[in-house]
């Protein structure tokens, strides 16, 4: 079974319900750009959505785990479209988002498929639209831990594979899609907070 469906029928909430970090900031950042649509690729249970909900931007989700969609639907309803897929097959639909924010999912792809979801995503911003990413920071203490696969990515544990960013990683990465800032955010792990706009 794939391992995000398996950990949600496991572990149910297993962040709680309380937005990350990330997600308060980004909220406050989209609100004062009157963002008026976004879409969150990797969604989970929608623990990140309903702050910007709560403010008035309508959110799309993406989600790998059908139970977690199951689990975003009975506790904030059936009124937010949620694809059932894998990031890696972006776009699901044919619609300009003002913002996008992708919460901790980046670092768990491989270097095609960062790249992939990176362009994937710019192209569905609309024009002076911003994107949005956290990514887990060199400075986590679970870097250089784990099975090596390559440079700066390893295998935590079993199906779980990390790449680990620094600022040289970020702008090589996100330097053709409008990045204009990388803020260190601490959470559970030391997150870079990565802003691009659309131009």
């Amino acid at each position: 079974m794939e391992f995000w469906e398996a950990n949600f029928i496991e572990k149910q909430e297993m962040w709680g319900f309380e937005p990350s970090r990330s997600a308060v900031l980004t909220k406050d950042f989209f609100v004062e750009k009157s963002i008026k649509n976004m879409l969150i690729p990797g969604i989970g249970y929608g623990r990140n959505a309903q702050v910007f909900r709560d403010n008035g931007i309508a959110v799309t989700g993406i989600e790998i785990s059908k139970t977690a969609i199951d689990m975003a639907k009975k506790h904030y309803g059936n009124d937010m479209t949620i694809y059932h897929g894998s990031v890696v097959d972006m776009p699901f639909d044919t619609q300009q988002y003002d913002g996008i924010f992708c919460y901790a999912l980046i670092h768990l792809l491989d270097a095609d498929e960062r790249k992939k979801l990176i362009s994937d995503c710019y192209k569905q911003l609309s024009e002076g639209g911003y994107m949005v990413f956290t990514a887990i920071s060199k400075k986590a203490h679970t870097y250089g831990k784990g099975n090596f696969i390559s440079k700066d990515r390893y295998e935590i544990f079993e199906g779980v594979k990390m790449f680990f960013y620094d600022i040289e990683s970020i702008r090589e990465e996100f330097k053709d899609f409008g990045l204009f800032e990388i803020t260190e955010i601490e959470e559970s792990f030391p997150f870079y907070l990565i802003k691009c706009r659309k131009r």
